[in-house]
Parts: C-alpha cells; sequence; structure tokens
C-alpha cells in the first residue's frame, strides 16, 4: 500500500524546479509510505511521478517506485494490491517475459505492456495507479472497480495534477484552490461529496471502474470499464437456494484468502456484526494460526459492541485485543481531523476507525475490514423502511403528503426522540439510538413521489431550502443529489443496494477507511468488495438477501455454520459516536472559534445570524439536526486549516 501523486504541465513556462516540486507533493503524504520514497522527472515533457511506499509485498528495493520496463519508455507509480499477481505472473512468464522483482507492481507493469488496457480484466484488487507511455506520450490514471483506493486529478490552465489526497496538491506552485459551491452544497446534505466531484472546483475524484487518458495535446479521454449495475440489471440467478448459499460460500472463503497475501503480519477488524464475524470465522477456520482481531468499544452501552465481538473471537480462537473510546481519546483526533480527512468529511465514525487503525498497527501492518456487506447483502434498515414507506405512501395524494411534511416541521426532534421513547417503554416498538436523525429523514423524503428520489433523499439530514437560507454563495443544486439513474426492471431492493455501492460506499465509507487507515500506515483490505464475488451476488435473488424480516438473510444462513445464532442476533448498532452527547456536551465549547463572528463574516459562505442562531438552537436542545451542525463544524475545521492558512 502506497501513496502516488504526480504532474504534467502542458505549458512553456518553467518558472520552478520539477523535481522538487514532486518531492514535497509526494512527502504531504508520509504517513502513507514510510519505508520509501521516490521520484521520476521528464523535464522534456515537463512531468514527474512521485511514491511514498508501505512495503507489504517483496520488501527489499527491487520493489522501489516508480518503476520503469527496461526501455525506461513505460513507468507506473502504483497503490493498492492485486492479490492474484502471481496468476498473473505465470501467465506472463509463458509468453517469454522476465521478471526481476517479487512485486506485484512490476506484474502490472508487465500486463499493461503486453494487453494494454485490457489487462484490467485480469486484475483481482484495490489499485489505483498512473502509468506514463512515453512512447505514446500519454498519460493513463487507473482505479479499481469498486473505488477502494482514492485518486484525485486536476485540470486546469494547462496543468495536470494527480494524488491519492489533496493535500499533494496545495504544493504545487499554480493550484487553483477555488471551491466548489455546488459540491459544498452536497457535503453538507449528505456528509460527503459523491465522485467526479470534489470540493475544488477544478479538482475531480476518477470515478470507481474507470480509467483516464490524456494525451500530448492535453485532451482528456474516460472510459468505464466495469460498472456493478451491468450485474444488477441481468437476470437473477434461477439456482435453488441451497445451491447458491454452496457457491457463494466457496466464492467468499477464495475471495477472503486472498486477502491474506502479504509479507508482512496481517489482521482484522472485528465488530462482532454479521460481516466482520463472517470474514473472521471464514478465514479462522481455513488458517493453522490464530488471527488477530481488533476492536473498538465505547463508554456508553447503547453504542458499545465490544463484548460481542469479544465472545465471537474467544469463540472462534482468535487472538483479540480491543479499547474503550470516550471523549478524551477522541480529542486528539479531532484537534487534526481536517489532516486526516483532508476534504471535507462528515462520517463521525471516522474516529473511531482512526482509533482501531491504530490500535491494529501496534500489532499488524495489514488489516481486513469487512465493508461492503451491508449494501451487497441489503443490510441497512433503510432498504426495509424506505420499502416500506414507498409501498404505503406512495399511493396517498401528493398534497396530503406536502400537508403531512408541513405539519412535521412543527415538532421539535427533542418532542419526538422524548415521546418515541416513553412510547417504547410500554410498546413493542424498535430500540431505536437515533430517532432525530430518522425523523429528519422522514421529514426530507415525506413530499416525494418516486422510490429513488425517496431512497436518496433519505439519507440527507437537511435539504435545499435549508441551505437557502444558510449560504451566501448561490449554488445551481445540481449536485444536491446523487447523480445516479435507477434501471429499469430492477427490484426496490436491489435498486437502492446499486446505488449505495456506487455512491455512499466509495464516497463515505471506503474514504473513512482508507484515510484512517492510512494515517497510521496501515493497510485496509476489503475482502467483500472482490469483483468475483460482488458479481456474484449482484445477481442473487432479493428474496434471499431480505427474506421473513431478516437482513442479510443468505450471509447469516452461511455464518451460523461457525457462529451459533444466538452470538450475533441483535439489533444493528452501526460504528457511530454519540455525536449529540459530544457535540453539545464539549466540542462546541472547545472549538468555539468555529463560529467566531469575525471569521463567518471574513469567509463570506454562510449568514452569519442564521448559523449564529441554529448552533445556539441546537445547544439549547431546539430542532436542530445535530449532523448538520456537524457537517458545517467539519467544513469550518477544513477551511481554517487548508484556505485560510
Amino acid at each position: 500500500m502506497c501513496r502516488i501523486t504526480g504532474f504534467r504541465d502542458f505549458r512553456t513556462r518553467t518558472d520552478y524546479d520539477p523535481t522538487r516540486v514532486i518531492m514535497n507533493m509526494r512527502d504531504t503524504m508520509i504517513y502513507g509510505g514510510p519505508d520509501d520514497a521516490g521520484s521520476y522527472v521528464n523535464k522534456k515533457f515537463q512531468m514527474a511521478l512521485g511514491h511514498r511506499r508501505l512495503t507489504i509485498l517483496d520488501l527489499t528495493r527491487a520493489g522501489h517506485q516508480p518503476m520503469c520496463d527496461r526501455t525506461k519508455k513505460v513507468w507506473i507509480t502504483y497503490n493498492g494490491e492485486v492479490y492474484n499477481f502471481n496468476e498473473i505472473k505465470k501467465e506472463l512468464i509463458k509468453k517469454g517475459i522476465t521478471f526481476s522483482s517479487t512485486s506485484d507492481t512490476e506484474v502490472i507493469l508487465q500486463s499493461y505492456k503486453q494487453w494494454g488496457m485490457n489487462a484490467l480484466e485480469k486484475f483481482r484488487g484495490m489499485f489505483a495507479f498512473v502509468i506514463w507511455d512515453e512512447t505514446k506520450e500519454k498519460m493513463i490514471l487507473v482505479r479499481d472497480r469498486a473505488g477502494i483506493k482514492p485518486l484525485y486529478y486536476y485540470y486546469h490552465d494547462g496543468v495536470f495534477l494527480f494524488s491519492s489526497e489533496l493535500k499533494a496538491f496545495y504544493q504545487f506552485p499554480y493550484f487553483n484552490k477555488q471551491i466548489d459551491y455546488d459540491a459544498l452544497a452536497m457535503f453538507l446534505q449528505t456528509g460527503y461529496i459523491t465522485s467526479p466531484w470534489s470540493v475544488f472546483k477544478y479538482v475531480k475524484k476518477l470515478a470507481p471502474g474507470t480509467y483516464l487518458e490524456i494525451d500530448k495535446t492535453g485532451h482528456m479521454k474516460t472510459v468505464t470499464y466495469w460498472d456493478v449495475a451491468r450485474f444488477y440489471t441481468m437476470p437473477p440467478w434461477e439456482k435453488k437456494e441451497k445451491q447458491i448459499e454452496e457457491e457463494l460460500e466457496r466464492l467468499m472463503i477464495e475471495s477472503f484468502k486472498y486477502r491474506l497475501i502479504a509479507d508482512v503480519p496481517v489482521g482484522i477488524f472485528l465488530s462482532g456484526g454479521i460481516d466482520s464475524s463472517a470474514v473472521t470465522a471464514l478465514l479462522q477456520k481455513n488458517v493453522k494460526k490464530a488471527l488477530k482481531t481488533f476492536t473498538i468499544g465505547f463508554e456508553k452501552k447503547e453504542y458499545n459492541e465490544a463484548a460481542y465481538a469479544e465472545r465471537i473471537a474467544r469463540r472462534l480462537g482468535c487472538d483479540h485485543t480491543q479499547m474503550v473510546l470516550n471523549m478524551n481519546k477522541a480529542y486528539p483526533i479531532l484537534d487534526r481531523i481536517e489532516e486526516i480527512y483532508d476534504e471535507p468529511f462528515g462520517d463521525s465514525s471516522g474516529i473511531p476507525t482512526f482509533l482501531v487503525s491504530q490500535l491494529a498497527r501496534q500489532k499488524v501492518k495489514v488489516s481486513l475490514s469487512a465493508d461492503g456487506g451491508d449494501e451487497l447483502f441489503a443490510g441497512y434498515t433503510k432498504y426495509e423502511i424506505v420499502d416500506k414507506y414507498y409501498r404505503r405512501f406512495s399511493r396517498l395524494p401528493h398534497v396530503l403528503r406536502f400537508f403531512s411534511a408541513q405539519m412535521l416541521e412543527l415538532l421539535s426532534p427533542e418532542f419526538v426522540e422524548t415521546f418515541y421513547s416513553y412510547l417504547s417503554s410500554f410498546l413493542p416498538l424498535p430500540k431505536y439510538t437515533n430517532v432525530k436523525d430518522k425523523f429528519y429523514k422522514l421529514r426530507n423524503v415525506i413530499r416525494e413521489d418516486k422510490l429513488n428520489n425517496i431512497f436518496k433523499k433519505s439519507g440527507h439530514f437537511s435539504t435545499g431550502r435549508d441551505l437557502e437560507k444558510l449560504m451566501l454563495a448561490s449554488f445551481q443544486g445540481r449536485k444536491t443529489e446523487h447523480d445516479q439513474a435507477w434501471p429499469e426492471k430492477i427490484d426496490n431492493f436491489s435498486g437502492m443496494q446499486m446505488i449505495d455501492f456506487k455512491t455512499y460506499m466509495p464516497d463515505d465509507i471506503l474514504v473513512k477507511v482508507d484515510r484512517a487507515s492510512m494515517q497510521n500506515s496501515l493497510e485496509a483490505r476489503e475482502p467483500f468488495l472482490d469483483h468475483k464475488l460482488v458479481e456474484y451476488v449482484a445477481r442473487i435473488p432479493a428474496s434471499l438477501k431480505y427474506k421473513k424480516g431478516i437482513s442479510k438473510w443468505i450471509l447469516r444462513k452461511i455464518l451460523y455454520r461457525y457462529v451459533p445464532k444466538d452470538f450475533l442476533e441483535r439489533p444493528k448498532m452501526g460504528f457511530g459516536i454519540p455525536l449529540y452527547v459530544w457535540m453539545r456536551e464539549s466540542i462546541l465549547r472547545k472549538y468555539q472559534d468555529t463560529f467566531e463572528d469575525s471569521f463567518l463574516q471574513a469567509q463570506g459562505i454562510f449568514h452569519v445570524t442564521h448559523l449564529k442562531n441554529m448552533v445556539q438552537g441546537f445547544k439549547r436542545g431546539g430542532g436542530v439536526n445535530a449532523h448538520f451542525i456537524w457537517f458545517v463544524f467539519v467544513f469550518q475545521r477544513w477551511y481554517k486549516h487548508w484556505i485560510e492558512n
């Protein structure tokens, strides 16, 4: 695992030292590659490649990057792992190709020379890499199918930059950091920015499953080589449940075992939930040595799953380590959250994810994370809620729903939470820990008629109307919702899974894990996101993912062969912090300069009085969503660090 960066300057002006610039860009990400550093500069073409290395495979200097072929005309800088590289290497050796290292980097390079971009069809893994092909005077950027590894690019005024993280771009002397206010509006609604957009007007994220070519004239072409929608829209498997169950188990074991390939110790993040337990259980049965597992717990009981994780680890015979998170342990992360997530990022579970990565790094250099299970196996409660809502309320007249939404606006979320808690004391209602969030989401979606709009807005904590009141800077609104088409002839659950796989997963979940792990010089691997496994699961009928009111039906059936059912049957908790309590009791008081009048006025983005009233209303316990205040807080911290300084 590594960090990569580079540039191509198409202008004739050369009033900077490209060698010094690429070194500065690369070294902004030392934590992501503390073991080695390299750069390649070609002044004839005013281009450069930079690399920071975290050694996982081939720990020798033979794996040094950027790497070139024997002609020194084709170069690569690469971040990731291609797990089936040995099989591909054998195929290339049969064609007469020789190798000077045992790394997967050289296999990718030789595969490109042998098969061109068709080589991507062979790779199983996570990767973001850039190839400079001098013979064609072309630079090629590639990102893996699921979007596990990040890759940003910038193109403005004849300058093309790329990097694993935004922070490298600040080291290029002509980087234009103009904010994209439409992208900011998206962030303030959802807590993240969906690719291809970024917080900056001239910076884009390379979308998962695509590659970009920029030729000698500066012309860019983007090609999609893989799209999960293709598999969700294919006919479901016409097989018996037992057969699908057996095939799925074999494919999971194969995919999970691939993620153990390394020349360094490997561990697993174990939350005690279905997904991480499945990864741990299937692997522990197929390896001889006790797996090292890591868990973060919380002092507040309603957020704490650590005891469940410990129980499962003992049952499976794992070497388990855990830590309890409280506000004092969170402060050091909050103090530098804008550096860890160097684009505004609002998922507060990034804090415990950082800590579990820090904990794991004390014993291992690679850790498996079970992300993607909820998207693939319909694990989110919102799928059921949205589906039921759509079926029950879409038949009601729009005017009635609109009137209902207006009435809900009059209710305080705090009152709703208190009343729900009172009802739960004598009625068999679900024991939600986030009633306020669910109430906000209900208010957002109740006006909508179409399922895709209902689903998209079900994740929003604010609306476009809220932002029009709050933001001084105008925005078009074109990025306030995920721009993903809802395919025809697809069932409700599969459609929602597909949208999440293409938006929420790569731009929230995977960003969180990547930044938290790499900041700790830890490689995080995603066994559920092997594309062979994804393609198979996408075609499993929705009735086998959600059945008899139970999510992840078929995954649970497999897991129960390894772990007793009563170890796992409990309400889904997620991995969030006690945000309402922390914000109100500690965070806003400690970081009060974030909302100072002078700063807000000089910044010129928000209506000062309106924002201050929102913050004060939240402090008093009024009807303001904590997530929205948190999103503004995160953005302000980011702005102070990266724009104002």
